[in-house]
């Protein structure tokens, strides 16, 4: 066992020997001399401004600070973010399932609005759907008033086209990536494209294409500050107010960026206990299949008699290392 786990190693990469090994060792105390000078550096150069006096930090102890801007920015951030990231994977399912269709009046259109919405900046569509009530009126005459559009709907309307495109082509890989013969096994037992589609392939698309989901999940989650821009009150536009009223800008940037961190840190946590549970429970479903199946095949076989009783016994036959084969007429006993 341990000779082929060896042999197996060395056909992935060739083992460093003592020389490679030293220069390997040298590089990473070098990089971590070079990382710690720089960290060092930094802290020392923020030091000499000031940003580390007690003073700069006072405001993030006091209840109101946290009350007043840092939870509602979270709860505006994770909202937007949430309704975005549901509408985009809904948007992801139609329009990659769309791409597939054999029908080209479906596959066509379904290919140019990902292609379009991929294409266009994210900044630039929430801008553009700000500015919808003014396009509309100039184009039919409607007043402006009648038709607003808040900064909240902006973001996530602007967040849902552009990570649901993205989005539509990874479940487009994900699903051509399934085993061609899982698609035709479920056809020969009688199931639909409807059904094959919905219990098949989409459903292993969707746990092989897991980590992908979820890092453009984290990238939506990250966009929403875009929503800074357009006065949406998320949580980087707070901690800007933060920073701007207790003169401590790089305080509050450094709490911001560490309330991201933990966030989306948390969210590749989930994600992965997900895949885990995903990949144990299509262990256990594969084993009760295998089993039905082997039951199920045996008493096809029992069923069906002689037909039956030649799969099930020839094997058996082959494997007797001696003796005439009995059930061949033309061989001589």
């Amino acid at each position: 066992m341990k000779l082929a786990q060896q042999n197996e190693t060395s056909r992935l990469f060739d083992a460093p020997g003592p020389k490679a090994k030293a220069r390997q060792g040298v590089y990473t105390v070098v990089t971590l001399i070079v990382f710690a000078a720089a960290l060092l550096w930094v802290y020392l150069q923020l030091d000499e401004q000031g940003q580390w006096d007690a003073a700069k930090w006072e405001p993030f102890l006091r209840p109101e600070t946290w009350t007043a801007y840092v939870v509602p920015g979270m709860l505006n951030t994770l909202s937007a973010a949430l309704q975005a990231a549901v509408l985009a994977i809904v948007f992801g399912l139609v329009f990659g399932i769309g791409r597939l269709s054999e029908h080209w009046w479906i596959r066509v259109p379904c290919g140019a609005v990902v292609e379009f919405f991929r294409g266009i900046p994210l900044l630039m569509m929430i801008f553009f759907l700000l500015a919808l009530p003014l396009a509309i009126n100039q184009l039919t005459g409607l007043p402006a008033s009648s038709f607003r559009v808040e900064p909240l709907m902006a973001v996530v309307v602007g967040l849902t086209l552009y990570n649901g495109s993205v989005l539509a082509e990874v479940f487009r890989a994900g699903i051509n990536a399934v085993p061609k013969g899982q698609s035709e096994a479920a056809y020969s037992l009688g199931m639909n494209k409807r059904k094959v589609m919905s219990l098949i392939l989409v459903p292993q698309a969707v746990t092989s294409m897991m980590p992908a989901i979820v890092a453009q999940l984290v990238v939506l989650l990250k966009d929403s500050a875009l929503g800074y821009i357009v006065s949406f009150p998320e949580l980087l536009r707070n901690f800007s107010l933060i920073g701007t009223r207790f003169n401590s800008v790089i305080p509050a940037a450094i709490v911001c960026a560490i309330i991201y961190i933990v966030i989306n840190i948390s969210l590749s946590r989930v994600a992965i206990w997900l895949e885990r549970r995903n990949a144990r429970r299509g262990r256990a479903s594969a084993h009760i299949g295998e089993a039905a199946m082997t039951e199920e095949a045996v008493a096809g076989v029992t069923a069906s008699g002689n037909i039956g009783t030649v799969e099930l016994h020839e094997p058996d036959r082959r494997e007797r290392p001696d003796g005439p084969d009995r059930s061949d007429p033309d061989r001589p006993a």
